[in-house]
């Protein structure tokens, strides 16, 4: 499988893909501040900075971009192909650091969410019950945290 742009210009696009502030962290953000939920964002004291914590809920919700943390039978993770060994290894350790996170987050005592953003944030047009099901289940989620930990 060969790529269609050269290296100079696969680098210079890839380089353009932010870490933080992305759309789809901005949707789960937007979403929880209208809901009334407060968080902080990439807490620098938490393991792996997550993208968004809930202290009082006891909650971390982290915004995972299907291809570059190779979402499991996933058509934007997992089964995408790329011939550069370079991503095929960012890959692998953005997955192995996610699951060292998870431990670390869970072993403070933090309940975590993943959301995946192809898949469960997916563009309105196309799935439109998709995205509102997925923010209305997260809601639900950190509810549901806050009542266990409260009985």
């Amino acid at each position: 499988m060969t790529d269609v742009h050269e290296p100079e210009v696969r680098s210079y696009n890839m380089s353009r893909i932010k870490s933080k502030d992305t759309k789809p962290e901005m949707i789960v953000r937007r979403y929880l501040h209208q809901h009334g939920f407060r968080y902080r964002l990439h807490v620098k004291d938490l393991p792996g900075k997550p993208d968004i914590v809930l202290p009082k809920y006891k909650t971390i919700v982290d915004v995972r971009g299907c291809f570059w943390h190779g979402h499991q039978n996933c058509k934007f993770g997992d089964k995408v192909e790329t011939p550069s060994k370079h991503y095929q290894k960012r890959i692998e350790d953005a997955i192995t650091r996610d699951k060292r996170n998870i431990i670390e987050w869970e072993k403070l005592g933090w309940n975590v969410i993943i959301i995946w953003d192809r898949c469960e944030l997916e563009d309105k047009r196309k799935y439109s019950d998709k995205r509102e099901v997925t923010l209305n289940l997260l809601k639900q989620k950190i509810l549901s945290f806050n009542e266990n930990t409260s009985n």
